[in-house]
């Protein structure tokens, strides 16, 4: 059976043991924590803050759904240090430590980001020589992704951590087809998955239950948020956007799925429990 947990980055405002708290209130069976100011920074996370933690979840019967290993705002902000920008060594060493994280506190993996924001120089030339150097620059970041993840790999490899590549839009891997043959190039490791975020493939005109059979291979974790009928990068509560979350459902039934959903409604930290109750009402009624 699918399990449905919340992301604690919504509850920026708490902290992480209330946030824990509060969406277990609401009848979540797992949380997502998010390995990053001002909750589970891995840095900076001591022995009594794990101590506390999984006493926390254990008197709220909450399990870990994943470690959000995305956003790096205790040095930088959404997506700085990438993969791929000049700080790199400092997004590498963040992904260690927050697999280190993982294994201290129990959990199965954690997400990041696909590469990162590609920014290359304008080419004043004809659309010809702009599509081969727009080639050139993404297979060079494509490259310089590869050898990061190869280094962290090893990590994973010990501590027996999965790290979950998550496609976005406007990111170096945005879309089905790129993951697909990105993740081939790194030998297909077991180490590396996919964290599938169902409104970032709405978000760059994909079908979310189509891609749920073309990559049931490599799904291990799913993130859920809704996104309006222009397909513009917003999270919304589920149901108050476009997405045809029954036919996601009824593709991870058909795979096998018996995961984690986490709902990731950042965008709420106004009012993260009522979004959270929203969120958990609607997707109740129709699973």
């Amino acid at each position: 059976m699918i399990k449905l947990a919340f992301s604690t980055n919504a509850f920026k405002r708490y902290s992480l043991e209330d946030s824990i708290r509060e969406i277990a209130k609401v009848g979540y069976s797992g949380v997502e924590i998010l390995c990053d100011i001002p909750h589970a920074y891995a840095p900076s996370f001591k022995d009594d803050q794990v101590r506390s933690l999984k006493k926390t979840l254990a008197l709220s019967n909450m399990q870990i759904s994943n470690l959000n290993a995305f956003t790096l705002y205790a040095i930088g902000d959404t997506y700085h240090p990438s993969w791929i920008d000049d700080s790199r060594e400092m997004r590498i060493e963040h992904t260690i430590e927050c697999i280190r994280l993982a294994k201290r506190i129990g959990a199965k993996h954690l997400s990041t980001e696909p590469g990162g924001p590609v920014v290359a120089p304008p080419v004043p030339s004809s659309s010809q020589q702009q599509e081969q150097q727009q080639y050139q620059d993404i297979s060079r970041f494509e490259k310089i992704f590869l050898d990061g993840l190869t280094r962290v790999t090893k990590m994973a490899e010990e501590e027996d951590i999965k790290v979950l590549i998550e496609p976005e839009p406007g990111l170096l891997i945005e879309n089905s087809r790129q993951f697909k043959n990105f993740v081939t190039k790194i030998n297909n490791s077991k180490y590396i998955r996919l964290n599938f975020d169902i409104g970032h493939f709405y978000c760059v005109n994909e079908d979310p239950a189509k891609v749920v059979y073309e990559l049931s291979d490599y799904i291990e974790h799913f993130h859920l948020a809704d996104i309006a009928h222009t397909r513009i990068h917003n999270h919304l509560i589920p149901g108050k956007g476009s997405i045809d979350f029954r036919s996601v459902f009824d593709a991870m039934d058909d795979i096998g799925y018996r995961g984690f959903v986490t709902v990731e409604l950042y965008p709420y930290q106004d009012n993260p429990i009522y979004a959270a109750k929203e969120a958990y009402s609607y997707l109740c009624s129709i699973m």
